[in-house]
């Protein structure tokens, strides 16, 4: 089984699992406004199990701690988000429902996300929505799929056509950049759309389903697995600034084409 097919089989049954306990969850606040609930934990539980077993001596990263279950495969071997991931040969990055406050209200658009880093890069990338029974992956070198089919960007590369998303802190507060950044795209964008998965946004962007997508408040976890089906879709991708993504700073502009990026780019700069 290729290291892609590994994290597919690990994404699909975690969104089943997700899918089957979506009527029965009792969610709580890690924090103000952002949720938790016990899918997300056995979600992430199930990846765990799957992929430990397979990969003993690789290196975990997920949103969710589990430090509870003493018995996990891979426990021992979780680090945390602030560990230099350039110094490990072999991390894999796992949000166990991206969109909780979706899966909570029964708003339909959650993912679980999968990403293999090899020293700080994502080799391989897998995201699965368990509602359109989609999943997105990805094998640096070897193009974006879903559903074993090839993808490819919108090509769109003028800022007035383009349906661009945005993703905010679960807290955000009146008056503060992501807010002013958001009402100035409004005025130049064809629409605007805030969608509440990370991870699908970018397969969006891949798939030509969205033209652009920016976030400055999102997580690692978020982001890893979507930013190398972006590049491998042919897509543009760099950090807030303009340079290299810095996946543990997750702050990014993801367009389709570098003209569209530059004219994102442009707009969040006159602020």
């Amino acid at each position: 089984m290729s290291l892609e097919d590994l994290a597919i089989d690990a994404a699909k049954q975690a969104g089943r699992l997700l899918a089957t306990m979506q009527d029965s969850i009792n969610p709580r606040e890690k924090a103000p406004k952002d949720l938790v609930t016990e899918a997300d934990v056995a979600s992430q539980k199930r990846i765990f199990e799957i992929i430990a077993e397979a990969r003993p001596t690789d290196f975990f990263l997920g949103e969710e701690d589990l430090t509870a279950e003493s018995e996990l495969p891979g426990l021992k071997r979780t680090v945390g988000a602030s560990t230099d991931l350039t110094e490990l040969k072999y991390c894999w990055v796992i949000d166990p429902l991206d969109g909780t406050a979706n899966y909570v209200h029964k708003l339909q658009t959650y993912s679980v996300s999968i990403a293999l880093l090899n020293y700080g890069d994502p080799i391989v990338a897998v995201v699965y929505d368990p509602v359109m029974d989609d999943c997105y992956s990805a094998t640096r070198g070897e193009g974006a799929r879903v559903n074993g089919d090839p993808i490819e960007h919108s090509g769109v590369e003028e800022l007035s056509r383009a349906l661009v998303a945005a993703s905010f802190s679960a807290g955000v507060e009146r008056g503060s950049p992501e807010v002013d950044r958001w009402v100035e795209m409004l005025y130049e964008c064809q629409a605007l759309r805030r969608l509440g998965s990370a991870a699908l946004n970018l397969c969006y962007v891949a798939q030509g389903g969205l033209d652009g997508y920016w976030a400055t408040s999102v997580k690692i976890w978020d982001i890893a697995a979507g930013i190398l089906i972006v590049r491998e879709a042919g897509g543009t991708i760099t950090s807030f600034d303009g340079g290299p993504v810095r996946i543990q700073e997750a702050k990014f502009i993801a367009a389709a084409t570098k003209k569209l990026h530059k004219q994102m780019f442009e707009v969040f700069n006159r602020l």
